[in-house]
């Protein structure tokens, strides 16, 4: 006599514990009352990798996952290159209508910094700083990790130095400083990590950069890499204490850049926050793809940071502009005075890098007005004539790396320099950036919708080498058949989270 088979035990559902930041969009402004506006640069574009990892998966993104910033950032726009390394960046400016509102306009900022070959990069001290705890038991995560670093590891030269360190339940080094030409040990390093524990954070971040002082290199390059899915916890927990402390090594030469990876616990505001707070850049890994283009196409922006503390601040005229809109950057707003400020930390550009930023404008005497006209205007009508024809100014604030005070440039936006039609760089930025809106409800957008986005974003497609501005039209049809509608004019909520 054989005992009954029991019923087959269902695996428990699993838990989605990803986090993202809370955010709102930014409000319109009227120029009258704000004529200036402050934002910290940010280059970082794990936003739009990992929104491209839900889409893939057949989930609609939440709403905070989406940081427009980042989806403009993914993407280059062939901004003008500076002329020599004197000043690390050149700004490029574009003034055009705006493709979803008759009677605005879209004001398009864009920086790019000097290159480096990879093979002229000043010598580098990596450490590899990998997550091994059980959550990482995962294809998407310790398995791509470890195919990804071994990209970057293929790029290593004789004067690098790379380390790894990993954590889980305790923090252990796994490989001292070891020269980047002896690549086998590197690897059989890499590759005999395993996933088991909880995630003891703090011991690991404590234990990395106690590696990165010992094989500190002086007027070279200084950076831990954090790979995880941002899950921390045990030791320091808080984010504010983990950014504090990141913070600190980063005045003492020692640069944080993370990168993520997995889905189901991913804590993408932990893993944005604490690249940020080390004076880094955040990305997502969610292919071999993604992993080449971060650690292998763009590795000299990737590691070698040209300008820190990259403010921009434009200030526009209000007898020219009633109205406007910064698009994204939410949580790098400063306060006016935080510009002229060089205690207030903000981001850093690496080799490389292009930033991009766009403004929805009125300009003054335009029926595209998002606010009612008021009694008392206080504009100055009679000075615009004074003025040449500005409609604004862009500042920008940056440091030398090693320096404390910043430098100061600045351009004007002149009315007759607005185009009648956008240039395709503008107009593919213009999709990328009404994507980012129709993911978040599509508050933005007038009347168009998920067509009238596909249509721009193949309008200025324009030269696609990579094959990422075709790869953005996928994305967009995956996302129009799975979202509702984008809200319109006629019906502001439709499509809301």
């Amino acid at each position: 006599m054989y005992a009954p088979r029991p019923p087959p035990v269902s695996p428990p559902p699993r838990i989605d514990t990803e986090r993202y930041q809370d955010r709102e969009d930014n409000p319109v402004r009227r120029t009258a009352d704000a004529p200036v506006s402050t934002f910290s640069i940010d280059v970082d574009t794990g936003s739009y990798s990992n929104v491209r990892r839900m889409l893939r998966q057949g989930r609609r993104p939440p709403a905070d996952a989406v940081r427009t910033e980042e989806f403009l950032n993914y993407f280059r726009y062939g901004h003008r290159a500076p002329n020599s390394t004197e000043v690390p960046f050149a700004v490029t400016t574009e003034l055009a209508p705006s493709p979803w509102h008759a009677g605005r306009h879209l004001l398009m900022v864009g920086l790019r910094g000097y290159e480096v070959p990879p093979d002229a990069l000043p010598p580098a001290n990596l450490v590899f700083l990998i997550d091994t705890s059980g959550s990482m038991n995962s294809p998407d995560k310790l398995p791509l990790l470890q195919q990804a670093f071994a990209q970057l590891v293929a790029r290593l030269r004789p004067q690098d130095t790379v380390s790894l360190v990993a954590y889980a339940g305790s923090a252990g080094l796994v490989l001292p400083p070891t020269r980047g030409d002896r690549k086998g040990e590197i690897l059989s390093a890499l590759n005999g990590l395993q996933a088991a524990g909880s995630t003891h954070g703090e011991a690991g971040l404590q234990l990395a950069y106690a590696t990165a002082r010992q094989a500190f290199v002086a007027g070279g390059i200084n950076r831990v890499i954090l790979a995880t899915d941002g899950d921390f916890n045990v030791g320091i927990v808080d984010r504010g204490a983990l950014e504090t402390y990141v913070a600190d090594q980063r005045a003492g030469g020692i640069a944080l850049s993370t990168l993520g990876f997995g889905s189901g616990n991913y804590h993408d505001a932990m893993a944005e926050r604490l690249a940020d707070a080390g004076n880094g850049h955040h990305a997502y890994i969610d292919t071999l793809q993604e992993a080449h283009k971060v650690l292998v196409d763009e590795l000299s922006s990737t590691l070698l940071t040209i300008a820190n503390d990259v403010k921009v601040q434009v200030e526009f005229d209000p007898a020219r502009v009633a109205e406007y809109r910064l698009i994204g950057y939410e949580n790098r707003v400063l306060e006016e005075a935080d510009f002229a400020n060089d205690r207030v930390d903000a981001g850093d550009i690496g080799a490389g890098h292009e930033v991009t930023a766009l403004y929805e404008i009125v300009l003054a005497g335009s029926d595209g007005h998002w606010l009612a006209p008021r009694r008392y205007d206080p504009a100055d009508t009679a000075g615009a004539v004074h003025r040449n024809g500005e409609i604004a100014q862009v500042a920008l604030r940056y440091k030398r790396p090693g320096e404390r005070r910043s430098r100061l440039l600045t351009t004007q936006i002149l009315a007759q320099d607005a185009r009648t039609r956008p240039s395709d760089a503008l107009r593919f930025a213009a999709g990328v950036a009404a994507y980012a809106d129709a993911l978040r409800g599509g508050r933005h957008l007038g009347d168009w919708d998920w067509d009238d986005i596909r249509t721009a974003i193949a309008s200025g497609r324009g030269d696609d080498p990579w094959g990422l501005r075709g790869e953005l039209l996928g994305l967009v049809d995956l996302a129009r058949s799975g979202i509702a509608p984008v809200a319109t004019a006629q019906s502001p909520e439709r499509g809301r989270p």
